[in-house]
């Protein structure tokens, strides 16, 4: 008797987006990752895991916008991550956070007179550490690039896809 594995089904997070799962057969994937944050959270006893990608650091800048859509920011979309895996049987000392972009925006950091990559991953490193969280991987910076981002849900892997070079995060 052989043992097959059923086709990976893709689930497309878009920006300012958040999706979750917790069937083996589905892999989690963003696009064009470079300033804004893929967030990646998993947990191996549950099989659950999730994506959000951000683009700003604080909904506090337009909280009508927040409140519209909460993924669009960090301070509002990490804890909707969180909570939409909690709800699927994920636990909070199980989860395991990667996280990708934030570059830069221009040639060089000096250019980069927003520094929204910069902004959206300290916000997040507060926001996670408050909570006792800790981001377990990261590949972050950068000169502005586009960076792709899965989670397999079989096994939890993140892969990173930048300029046509895969890595394991």
């Amino acid at each position: 008797m052989s043992t097959s594995v059923s086709p990976s089904t893709d689930i497309v997070v878009g920006m300012g987006d958040l999706r979750v799962s917790a069937l083996p057969g589905d892999r989690i994937v963003t696009y064009a990752l470079g300033s804004c944050l893929g967030v990646t959270v998993y947990d191996a006893s549950a099989s659950v895991g999730g994506m959000l990608h951000v683009m700003m650091p604080e909904s506090s800048i337009d909280p009508a916008k927040g409140q519209a859509n909460p993924y669009m920011f960090v301070d509002t979309g990490i804890p909707q991550l969180f909570k939409q895996c909690y709800a699927l049987g994920a636990r909070k000392e199980h989860l395991i956070v990667r996280v990708t972009g934030g570059a830069y925006q221009g040639l060089d950091e000096s250019q980069d007179r927003f520094q929204i990559g910069k902004r959206n991953f300290v916000a997040l490193r507060k926001l996670l550490w408050k909570n006792g969280v800790m981001i377990k991987a990261s590949e972050v910076g950068g000169v502005q690039q586009s960076r792709t981002m899965y989670l397999s849900l079989a096994t939890g892997q993140v892969t990173v896809r930048c300029n046509g070079v895969e890595t394991a995060l």
